[in-house]
């Protein structure tokens, strides 16, 4: 079966509303909140989505043999998870999220991390679709087939903890980019998950992942030379590496997808984030910035 190509790593709400029932597309609801936010990102899925998408679950398509929140599964059970959703390896993947969330880069990002590169982002999300005047539908998802996904894993996407650590102390290492607000950051806010440290890696950057949107766009991304401009303004070398971190692995992917619309797309991802820094005995941390 033959998707259509995106016209990039964004499409907007005019563009899939024509494509709404194309067997080769594949649209996937990636709504996240993190706990003690108070919202339940699988029920307002059943009270509103776009038709025909299908709810990814980030809490569920994770590591489940790993106590972190969201480390990556493995190649075969990923496959299985996407395979029953109908993403096949010819599908185009278009994920999106529910305003405040941001988690469709997560979404994006997975794809990637298993070689599947047909996968684009709804400019603005949910939010986006509606302020055009799209129709959205309730109820479960509608079912289809499961379809044979090939899962191609990519380790350069993904840095561990060591690989974390390794980076410190070296301005030929790949730069750490947090993405958690500038509170937490700064270790003057709690994190929404048991964390026996507060603050930051050392010699991180800070891109707080909501300040990547325009929230005077419907949540729709920031032009490609304001995003520039925001890793300039955080002193980062768009010509070196970059590993993004956050509370547990979701948000960071905002950081790797705004890097993409820079045109640099090798970002991996720490999905152990500070989920794992912040509760290991053997990590430096700091504060303030």
């Amino acid at each position: 079966m033959n998707a259509p190509a995106p016209p990039g790593l964004l499409v907007g709400p005019e563009w899939l509303a024509g494509h709404l029932d194309d067997l080769g597309v594949r649209i996937l609801d990636g709504s996240f909140h993190v706990p003690g936010s108070g919202r339940d990102a699988s029920a307002e899925f059943q009270a509103a989505h776009v038709p025909n998408a299908a709810f990814f679950d980030i809490d569920a398509i994770r590591d489940e043999r790993n106590p972190l929140p969201h480390m990556l599964p493995s190649p075969e059970a990923f496959a299985a998870h996407v395979s029953a959703l109908g993403v096949g390896d010819g599908t185009l993947v278009v994920a999106y999220d529910g305003l405040g969330s941001l988690a469709s880069p997560r979404v994006w990002w997975m794809f990637r991390c298993f070689g599947h590169d047909r996968v684009a982002v709804l400019d603005g999300g949910l939010a986006a679709w509606q302020a055009a005047g799209l129709p959205v539908e309730s109820g479960p998802a509608r079912p289809r087939p499961p379809a044979a996904f090939t899962p191609r894993f990519r380790p350069e996407l993904v840095a561990s903890r060591e690989q974390v650590r390794s980076a410190l102390g070296s301005d030929r290492r790949p730069q750490i980019v947090d993405a958690r607000p500038p509170g937490r950051f700064a270790g003057r806010d709690p994190e929404p998950r048991p964390a026996a440290k507060r603050g930051h890696i050392p010699q991180s950057r800070n891109i707080p992942a909501m300040s990547l949107i325009d929230p005077a766009r419907a949540g729709a991304w920031r032009h490609g030379d304001e995003l520039s401009a925001a890793f300039a303004d955080a002193g980062l070398d768009p010509a070196r590496p970059i590993i993004a971190s956050c509370g547990s692995g979701v948000t960071a992917c905002a950081v790797a997808f705004a890097a993409a619309l820079t045109g640099h797309d090798q970002a991996a991802v720490y999905d152990g984030s500070w989920a794992e820094w912040g509760n290991h005995p053997d990590t430096p941390v700091e504060t303030g910035g």
